[in-house]
């Protein structure tokens, strides 16, 4: 159950993958650091983690699973590894409190319903190696308000920003 979970964790230095699930439904978790020999983080590995408020990916790290981190309410602010090169499906939905998130140019595609529901998002930039974003992907990100898109996207998903009631700035760096 998730009061066995420990509060602070630190993974050990041997640990490679992280699984599925491995700290899913972990309520009381506050802070990860993720060492720096892991490769993967697997698909739901830190689901609703709902006190987690930070968490360091080391640039070891080329894939964020499918749900990484989705409904991690209390996580305010993410930063992605240059290492990443794909950001799994709702990797980040229902992160409530992410204010922030940069996204390497390491990243070549963002999932559907990745950053759904983040309602506090205010801002990002697509970089130049994204070829696609999928469906929903920001969708119902309520305070967003600007949005950067490079001509390397040949391919927005179906809702990509539907309920983006304050999106007001779309930049498109194409010709």
């Amino acid at each position: 159950g998730s009061e066995m979970c420990i509060r602070d964790r630190t993974i050990p230095d041997s640990v490679t993958s992280i699984g599925g699930i491995a700290f899913g439904n972990c309520k009381s978790l506050t802070s990860v650091t993720i060492p720096s020999g892991v490769t993967s983080i697997g698909a739901w590995a830190f689901f609703n983690c709902t006190s987690l408020t930070s968490v360091t990916i080391p640039d070891s790290v080329t894939s964020i699973g499918d749900g990484a981190f989705s409904y991690c309410k209390s996580l305010t602010c993410v930063t992605i590894p240059d290492s990443v090169t794909s950001i799994g499906d709702d990797a980040f939905n229902g992160c409530e409190s992410l204010t922030s998130v940069t996204i390497p140019d390491s990243v070549t595609s963002i999932g559907g319903n990745t950053f759904r529901d983040c309602i506090s998002l205010t801002s990002v930039t697509i970089p130049d190696s994204v070829t696609s974003i999928g469906g929903c992907a920001f969708m119902d990100c309520s305070s967003l308000k600007s949005v950067t898109i490079p001509d390397s996207v040949t391919i927005i998903g179906g809702s990509a920003f539907s309920d983006c009631d304050n999106l007001t700035d779309v930049y498109y760096t194409g010709t």
